[in-house]
């Protein structure tokens, strides 16, 4: 069996704006609390190479892995998968996003499956991912809210 989340938040800032910021890779570890570092290894059209490395987890360990991702803006999605698995026998991610009355919808979808010899299984992974999932949003959310904020509060922007 293989595990499947769909996760999503609304923020109350433009989809340009929204996009902008969650698509910037270098500034991820700005953006997410969980990310120590990004480092670009190629980008070829609409598609990036980068490599994720996380802050020490509770035990010291440092968690490292390349994913790949590809963005198409006309469609407001972004497909992503990791290159180097590690404990995932795969791990596939869609990005969307919205444009809502209240501001922007943006949804992940990540379908995967665990090694057998992972440290957790699919279920186990689906709640790890549902709980950080909340919580990443809500810091994305409250990040981007804060830079939309700061531009229409800015001298010589217009109201």
């Amino acid at each position: 069996m293989a595990g499947h989340t769909e996760n999503e938040i609304t923020i109350a800032a433009p989809v340009d704006l929204v996009w902008d910021m969650t698509n910037d890779l270098e500034k991820w570890p700005q953006l997410f609390s969980e990310y120590a570092s990004v480092e670009i290894l190629s980008r070829e059209g609409d598609t990036v190479t980068f490599r994720l490395t996380m802050h020490p987890d509770e035990n010291g360990k440092v968690w490292s892995w390349v994913s790949e991702r590809t963005t198409d803006r006309d469609k407001l999605t972004v497909r992503a998968r990791r290159v180097e698995p590690g404990p995932f026998a795969y791990m596939d991610i869609r990005w969307e996003y919205e444009e809502t009355a209240d501001g922007t919808r943006m949804r992940w979808t990540q379908d995967f499956a665990m090694r057998p010899d992972a440290p957790v299984d699919d279920a186990g992974m689906t709640d790890i991912i549902n709980r950080n999932s909340a919580v990443q949003l809500a810091l994305i959310r409250d990040r981007v809210e804060q830079a939309a904020a700061e531009r229409r509060t800015a001298p010589g922007t217009p109201a």
